[in-house]
């Protein structure tokens, strides 16, 4: 049988590199031509990426614990360099030492992705699985905080005149922001939160949203695929927002299964 911790290494490298490497894309776009150093070091993130993804194809689930621990902790540095290198383009962002089309927001936004990267892989180290139960208001935090961001530069991306769509942008970003303020109350509850009870409704109503979310990310990607609407995103952006949504959904649906174990 395939070691879980094996199996959960592998897939956390083979979202995450791509969601890495893509980050490092955007950045690239979004600085203006003098800005040629800093554009430099985004592609050299891309190649790394790119090779971790090669590196990544020659492991199955099969492969032996201590390699893909190392293989790990190669990614980790892979991780904690970008962050620190997403964390260099904020500091210059907001000391107005440049002036590019990255929103510090959006800056800011890829770090802490960078960094959940980076503990995920120490703690698959450790011999931690994710997601841990105990961890499951904190975990919902952090993607809640991802999915209301990324409500906001869908509305600051699309193009003013399509009115209706920035204004479903505008209501997704405040549906988010209420969700993030209630798992931050629940946060500040624990443990005594932590009853399967609350868990389950908290979990239920996160799914919801995120279902709709999603949904609505795709129905974005499609049409912008297609031109068939005015905004400055990206396809491949549109598509990146879309898969980190799935992601959420997918770590939802871990929590709840565990839940129903336990209530059993």
């Amino acid at each position: 049988m395939a070691n879980p911790i094996v199996m959960r290494s592998l897939d956390e490298i083979q979202f995450w590199s791509r969601i890495m490497k893509e980050h490092a894309l955007f950045l690239s776009l979004g600085f203006t031509y003098e800005q040629n150093k800093l554009i430099e070091e985004a592609q050299q993130f891309i190649t790394l990426f790119e090779r971790i993804e090669e590196k990544l194809a020659r492991f199955t689930v099969n492969s032996d614990l201590q390699q893909v621990q190392a293989f790990n902790s190669e990614v980790y540095q892979a991780a904690v360099a970008i962050w620190s290198y997403k964390r260099k383009v904020l500091g210059l962002t907001l000391r107005c030492e440049i002036q590019s089309n990255n929103f510090p927001l959006l800056v800011d936004h890829i770090s802490r992705e960078a960094a959940y990267f980076a503990n995920r892989l120490k703690d698959l180290n450790e011999g931690k699985l994710a997601p841990e139960p105990d961890s499951i208001i904190q975990e919902n935090l952090f993607f809640l905080r991802i999915m209301a961001d990324h409500s906001k530069f869908i509305g600051h991306l699309l193009d003013p005149s399509e009115r209706k769509l920035v204004e479903q942008a505008r209501e997704f970003s405040h549906d988010f922001d209420q969700l993030v303020f209630q798992a931050v109350d629940l946060d500040s509850m624990r443990p005594q939160s932590e009853t399967a009870p609350i868990l389950d409704q908290f979990l239920d109503q996160n799914r919801v949203s995120v279902v709709s979310l999603r949904d609505f990310k795709k129905t974005a990607r499609d049409l912008i695929e297609a031109c068939r609407i005015k905004s400055n995103i990206h396809p491949l952006l549109a598509d990146h927002t879309f898969r980190e949504a799935e992601r959420f959904l997918e770590i939802i649906d871990l929590f709840d299964t565990h839940l129903s174990r336990s209530n059993q």
